[in-house]
């Protein structure tokens, strides 16, 4: 078992930052992908961005690309999404989750092969 924790959330005016971590227990962090996912009110969960375990390969969606950073320190099990220039359509709740990967390099974007998600975390942005 894996268990995630994310904090970070809040409300904040457009423009600007937040991060959000994810701390992970339970089983060995660098065995697992990570990746952020959001869900608004009335819509699917989708995906925001993913780690692979190496650390060295990413994945971001397009609606995020070039405003925030996924990173993640294996010293201290934790994921961070880095977001900046937030807009009122980044509101949502954010979820992290883990993915075990037999590979270093794999990124997994597709909520269906997460294994292990946390509770989320609020992100208001108002205009």
């Amino acid at each position: 078992q894996v268990q995630l924790v994310e904090a970070g959330g809040g409300l904040v005016q457009a423009g600007a930052s937040l991060r959000l971590s994810c701390a992970a227990s339970g089983r060995t962090f660098s065995n697992y992908a990570m990746g952020w996912f959001r869900q608004a009110p009335g819509k699917e969960r989708e995906f925001v961005s993913a780690i692979a375990r190496s650390g060295r390969k990413t994945a971001y969606a397009d609606s995020v690309k070039g405003r925030f950073t996924i990173s993640a320190d294996d010293a201290k099990n934790t994921v961070y999404l880095q977001m900046n220039g937030l807009e009122p359509e980044d509101t949502a709740v954010y979820y992290c989750a883990a993915a075990f990967t037999a590979s270093m390099t794999t990124v997994v974007v597709t909520p269906q092969n997460y294994r292990y998600w946390g509770q989320g975390t609020q992100v208001t942005v108002s205009s």
